[in-house]
């Protein structure tokens, strides 16, 4: 996956492998069922173009990791201790982003109550 969104545009398997094999020994059949199983898992969508496919990705790195951080969340038992730990293991720089990304969710969502006395939250 990491390739297929690195490049983000469709990619052969034949493309896959050569980039792989700069780092390592693999075969392109070990490559072809890794891009199926993605495919059948609905992380990649593929499109004939002659004998082989063309994958690209469903969604954008950072939504999976989004919808992962989601899954994670909603399967806690408290999910308020949940985040809170989470928040604890990020730098600060962690920190300062989450902070830029609940100001870009806020301003999309102007009638927020939460957000009526004018503050920033820190």
């Amino acid at each position: 996956m990491t390739r297929v969104w690195r490049w983000n545009h469709p990619v052969t398997v034949r493309e896959v492998l050569e980039d792989l094999r700069r780092e390592r020994s693999i075969a392109y059949t070990t490559v072809m069922t890794v891009m199926d199983n993605l495919h059948q898992k609905g992380w990649l969508r593929r499109e004939a173009e002659g004998r082989a496919y063309r994958y690209e990705a469903v969604s954008t790195r950072a939504a999976y990791s989004a919808a992962l951080m989601h899954e994670a969340w909603s399967a806690s038992d408290n999910p308020a201790a949940a985040l809170v730990a989470f928040f604890g293991m990020m730098s600060a720089e962690q920190r300062e982003a989450l902070r830029d990304a609940m100001r870009v969710v806020q301003s999309a969502d102007p009638g927020d109550p939460g957000e009526t006395d004018g503050s920033d939250g820190r």
